[in-house]
């Protein structure tokens, strides 16, 4: 079952329990995809990297308004991004450890002979595409600059 399929049957299930919330982050995720799939050049089906990548945005985004509410003092909609968040994360890859995301980055390090902070962009480029929406890019970065640095 593809992404579409299931973001479809969660839907049904959402309002059958009567889940606003819930319901409210997934038609979000619906409405990302159609957007995907019919943005101008794309195909009818995404491919998984693809329906990643828009569900990261996602979490993205709502990551960071969670962070403005905070800051301003408005815990009710803090509240409810966190709650989108979670509704979001369940559709991405289970994220990697620490001590996983060290070891492919050690490991890219040596094959690519990296020495110092220079390097620091190939060393995440690739280090990206192999773990494949199962990391961050910020905390990728973060860990390259630590090892690298």
């Amino acid at each position: 079952m593809n992404l579409t399929d299931k973001i479809n049957n969660d839907i049904k299930e959402a309002m059958k329990a009567k889940q606003a919330d819930r319901l409210m982050a997934l038609r979000a995720v619906k409405s990302e995809i159609l957007l995907a799939q019919t943005s101008e050049g794309a195909s009818d089906t995404l491919s998984a990297e693809t329906e990643i990548k828009i569900l990261q945005k996602m979490v993205k985004q709502r990551k960071d308004s969670a962070e403005m509410f905070l800051k301003s003092g408005r815990q009710d909609l803090y509240e409810k991004e966190a709650n989108e968040i979670q509704y979001i994360e369940c559709y991405l890859p289970a994220q990697l450890s620490d001590e996983e995301l060290t070891s492919i980055i050690k490991k890219v390090i040596s094959e690519t002979g990296a020495s110092s902070i220079k390097d620091m962009g190939k060393v995440i480029g690739l280090v990206t595409k192999e773990v494949s929406g199962r990391a961050e890019g910020k905390v990728i970065a973060q860990k390259v600059k630590e090892i690298l640095g």
